[in-house]
């Protein structure tokens, strides 16, 4: 039984240093509950890398600890470290979340070969002990339904976490916030508030989603020919009121890609996502409807290369294609770092002269995080006693901490914290704590590895400089040189035979020296050759690509 001093470490492994990767640990004595299992996808200076997961070391470590997983929402920089999570661990956790939410995460437990997880459903009002830890969910608006917050009740103490949330006002679905809930936790008194700060920096009120069906109607039916609608397949009140517009102006939804298939038939399976079997139709069965009577719902709202509006774009696709009479809305916008790729994608599609809109145009999306007023009402209802804003980049971090100032909190009460620091609560008190390993790690191919960056580094230079490979075949007692080969790769002088003639006889000169001298080794010809090559290489060309050199006794 912990000692009554002990105190409530929050640990955040993730989702401090940019949008994605959430993880936080919530540690009494030995009990432990870890919110949200989240990723991020890699930059374009990260190449090779599939998906960039925190490092959950210390979960591990203290798995003994570990009494459940809560995940606050469906999305990927929510759930999607958690198939690796689940499969390092040696016994099966318990994981509490709505019903929308389990669903998805079972079709990512199954791609994983993950059999029987032990799914505890719960929403608005329902209340869970995990040892020491008392939660009781509260529902929260976000772009996607089934979004809740926790209110956590320890021995050390009391706190919220919001999840993504914004406040809104008419959802699609008519499950608002459960605001006497919240304003309940606060009249009780709230130690430690964890808000999401990801629109910390923008002005006013997040619009309402419902402020989008009216445009996405009138687009519709107005067009001309098909309607190619790309959004988060995840945001299925979005979805839904693409559904909506479409049956009301006599259109069927074709759904195209493989997420944007897989989540619409889970949300329509469980309830969430309305529309009637004889409105959906198949891809291949689209010719045989007139063109003005279809709208295809499709990934790449964010460029992604592989996705089914990148393929269409491309004259790519298996079933379908994009004509100049088409009308194509992006209902999305660009995440941080994919705003080149979206704009490759609109480029692409405005050569082949369809109709774009996107949120420049028309009201095509609307943001799911709360703006600054809903970030103040927020922490208007709950009154925290400390704040830690989380979710976002350092920017979003510190803006949200500068409202929280104006809205009462004490400056010496607000902590700004990076992956890895920790907080400790005792008595309803907080201060800062030691910190723990964090970091991340990264999905290559089949692979979870360590954030080399040896790796990465050596990666980076082959894309940009190419590689060239060097090989010397050595012969007799004397180590007489009888063959020099030069190979490039991913190099534009590689055809001047001219320099890799310069190349090879270098190469020989470095050879003959070891045949000469009496104390050079093998290893030492391959440096050698490695930086004369390099070298020959820079004061030609002003490149340095990677040489790899090959020395062969024969």
């Amino acid at each position: 039984m912990p000692k009554k001093d002990t105190a409530l470490k929050i640990i955040p492994l993730g989702g401090l240093d940019g949008i994605g990767k959430n993880m936080t640990a919530f540690e009494y004595g030995d009990d432990m509950v870890l919110v949200d299992a989240g990723l991020m996808f890699p930059e374009d200076d990260q190449p090779g890398i599939d998906l960039i997961l925190p490092d959950y070391t210390y979960v591990l470590e203290n798995e003994h600890k570990l009494r459940g997983i809560v995940i606050t929402h469906g999305h990927e920089d929510h759930t999607g470290a958690l198939p690796y999570l689940l499969m390092d661990l040696t016994r099966k956790v318990p994981i509490y979340a709505a019903k929308l939410t389990l669903g998805m995460i079972a079709g990512k437990l199954e791609e994983h070969n993950i059999r029987q997880p032990k799914f505890r459903e719960v929403q608005d009002g329902s209340n869970v002990t995990l040892g020491a830890l008392n939660l009781t969910f509260f529902a929260m608006t976000h772009s996607i339904p089934g979004a809740l917050g926790v209110f956590m009740n320890t021995p050390a103490g009391t706190l919220i976490h919001t999840g993504d949330f914004k406040l809104d006002q008419t959802p699609i679905d008519g499950r608002r916030p459960n605001y006497q809930a919240i304003c309940k936790f606060g009249a009780l008194g709230v130690d430690l508030l964890l808000a999401d700060s990801t629109n910390a920096t923008r002005p006013g009120f997040t619009q309402s989603e419902a402020a989008v069906g009216p445009n996405l109607r009138h687009i519709i039916k107005n067009a001309k020919g098909r309607v190619f609608v790309a959004s988060f397949s995840s945001h299925i009140h979005r979805l839904q009121q693409v559904c909506d517009a479409s049956v009301a102006v006599g259109r069927k939804v074709v759904v195209t890609g493989r997420s944007m298939v897989n989540n619409t038939k889970v949300a329509r399976e469980l309830g969430y996502l309305n529309i009637a079997d004889e409105d959906i139709i198949d891809a291949f069965d689209v010719d045989r409807i007139d063109d003005d009577k279809i709208v295809v719902l499709c990934t790449g709202s964010q460029g992604e290369p592989l996705s089914a509006l990148a393929r269409m774009a491309n004259g790519e696709h298996k079933s379908l294609s994009i004509t100049a009479n088409d009308t194509v809305i992006i209902s999305a916008t660009p995440v941080p770092g994919n705003e080149k790729s979206v704009q490759g994608i609109i480029n692409s599609l405005s050569k082949i002269g369809c109709d774009i809109y996107d949120k420049s145009r028309a009201l095509v999306h609307v943001s799911g995080h709360g703006s600054q007023e809903e970030l103040k009402l927020m922490l208007a209802m709950v009154k925290p006693r400390n704040f830690m804003p989380v979710h976002g980049e350092a920017c979003h971090l510190r803006a949200h901490a500068e409202l929280a100032v104006k809205m009462g909190v004490p400056e010496k009460n607000i902590f700004v914290l990076d992956n890895g620091d920790t907080l400790e609560m005792r008595h309803g008190k907080v201060r800062r704590g030691r910190a723990v390993e964090s970091g991340v790690v990264y999905v290559d191919g089949g692979n979870v590895t360590d954030a080399n960056p040896v790796v990465i580094r050596d990666r980076q230079k082959l894309a940009q400089d190419g590689v060239v490979s060097v090989t010397v075949a050595i012969s007799g007692k004397r180590k007489n040189v009888s063959a020099v080969e030069v190979t490039c790769r991913g190099i534009s002088f590689g055809s001047d035979e001219e320099l890799m003639e310069e190349a090879r006889a270098t190469v020989r000169a470095q050879a003959d020296k070891l045949a000469n001298s009496d104390g050079a080794s093998i290893d030492s010809l391959r440096r050698n050759v490695r930086n004369s090559v390099s070298n020959l290489f820079w004061n030609r060309t002003h490149t340095r690509p990677m040489v790899i050199p090959v020395v062969l006794e024969v």
